[in-house]
């Protein structure tokens, strides 16, 4: 039962540079593989209006083909155990309610240091794995202690902006947040795109408010929310996806967890095809945040059989694929304790923060 690292690429010393000169090929700075050919991080394109036109969805084969996820593909005993790992090293750990503190913050910064009890760490056998999550993901106001509280985890922080979960605050006010928080010390970034600009068609206004975020956001990793329960058709999802990825999202995520239909399998196929479109046509990947009414261990592994079989599996580690669905680690801890010993606990037993 282990986790794969990402291979190390072991660069000579001062001393060897100096002798020799060092070539860097496409493989070395590749983020992911699909179909034998080597993707690079997402750059962005100009925008090309033609592509977004040409978009179509057969809403009624992509909700026959999402139904089949969950039944095409089984893994049992400590192969589902694995893959319930996977799930936690994918997950964004998060809290965005209105009455969040610094102490609420720095308990889930442990819990995402530590997502697994200790007890059932060893009843595992997987101490050597040093399992935690991807990111924690606040508001900006809790930016600075996030990232006290994870300092020297490798854990990264992600910080919700540009108004979330609305996106309707003026526009300078929007990237302004963003700078803040890349300042404050954010690694990720989690932006809300107006949905209006898709209802009207204006993509060229979403392409260019999506290409300032990404430039606010310097070195950080830009997320970008389309909330996907406020788009009204599955039509609507591609073209906006294809948008966000052509401006130079890092991710493209479904929602803010805020609407009233968040995370849907059909609105991930779309999204996750449209990834694999411009994948095709770039050489460039870009990866996938499902967020919001996610709440079981069974269905972390439904998303992660959709990533391999769309997407294979370089889609499977965090650089490409994150959970925005923190109510599921309880479960995914019941889920390995009942693995490990035969027994189910209690939920109270796995409080998240």
């Amino acid at each position: 039962m282990t986790l794969r690292n990402n291979p190390r690429i072991e660069m000579p010393s001062s001393l060897e540079r100096s002798s020799s000169q060092v070539s860097i090929s496409p493989s070395d700075t590749a983020i992911a593989n699909y179909g034998g050919r080597d993707l690079q991080l997402n750059r962005g394109v100009a925008l090309n209006l033609d592509w977004v036109d040409a978009v179509r969805v057969n809403t009624s084969a992509v909700e026959r083909r999402a139904q089949t996820i969950g039944t095409r593909r089984t893994v049992k005993k400590e192969w589902q155990a694995a893959w319930l790992l996977r799930a936690i090293s994918s997950m964004d750990l998060t809290t965005l309610s209105g009455d969040d503190t610094d102490e609420r913050v720095r308990r889930l910064c442990a819990k995402a240091r530590q997502p697994i009890q200790q007890e059932l760490v060893e009843k595992l056998g997987i101490e050597s794995l040093n399992i935690k999550v991807a990111a924690v993901c606040v508001y900006h106001t809790f930016v600075e202690t996030a990232r006290r509280a994870i300092e020297g985890s490798g854990i990264h922080v992600a910080a919700v902006s540009t108004g979330f979960p609305a996106g309707l605050s003026p526009f300078e006010e929007r990237v302004a947040e963003i700078r803040r928080s890349v300042e404050a010390g954010a690694d990720e970034i989690d932006v809300v795109i107006t949905r209006a600009l898709v209802f009207g068609a204006k993509w060229q206004a979403l392409y260019d408010e999506i290409a300032a975020f990404k430039n606010a956001c310097g070195p950080a990793h830009l997320k970008v929310i389309l909330g996907t329960g406020d788009l009204l058709t599955l039509r609507n999802v591609a073209r906006a996806s294809m948008v966000a990825m052509m401006a130079g999202a890092d991710f493209i995520k479904t929602s803010t967890g805020k609407e009233p239909t968040n995370a849907t399998l059909p609105v991930s196929l779309v999204m996750t095809r449209a990834i694999r479109e411009y994948a095709q046509e770039t050489g460039m990947a870009v990866g996938f945040k499902p967020a919001g009414g996610i709440r079981t261990a069974k269905q972390s592994l439904d998303w992660l059989a959709l990533m391999k079989e769309e997407l294979g599996d370089s889609w499977l580690k965090s650089e490409l694929f994150r959970f925005g669905a923190s109510g599921m680690l309880a479960d995914i801890e019941r889920q390995l304790e009942h693995h490990a010993t035969g027994r189910y606990s209690a939920e109270y037993r796995h409080p998240i923060a």
